[in-house]
This record gives structure tokens, C-alpha cells and sequence, in this order.
């Protein structure tokens, strides 16, 4: 069987602290919670805490 892909679920934002999380519903980003420090700077390029830890392919358990 072929391996099974996943997706990122929440991410963060290296330089405000922007965090957000993936809502199926709509289909995009959404932020995290109502607090400040989740909503970041409007002024941020914003740089995803993305560091290559992530592992985008599950392989099938059978193959393991």
C-alpha cells in the first residue's frame, strides 16, 4: 500500500508568536485562540515555525 500523507494541523510564527490552526470547515488558517500574544503583529512577514521535524508521509503499518 502506498504511504498515507498528513498534514500540518497548527503553526506558529517565529518572529510574533502568531499561532493557528487548520480548520477543515473552511478550508484554510485560522487563528489559534482570542489572546494578544496568538494574534501576532499585523506588520510581521510572518516566518512558520517550519524546521523540517514534520513528517509529511505515514508509512502503512504493514510496511513497517
Amino acid at each position: 500500500m502506498a504511504p498515507t500523507l498528513r498534514f500540518p494541523t497548527e503553526r506558529t510564527c517565529e518572529r510574533c508568536g502568531r499561532t493557528e490552526v487548520w480548520a477543515d470547515d473552511v478550508g484554510s488558517w485560522q487563528l489559534a485562540g482570542d489572546d494578544e500574544r496568538v494574534v501576532g503583529s499585523p506588520y510581521c512577514i510572518h516566518e512558520w515555525d517550519i524546521n523540517g521535524s514534520f513528517v509529511p508521509f505515514e508509512c502503512d503499518s504493514a510496511e513497517a
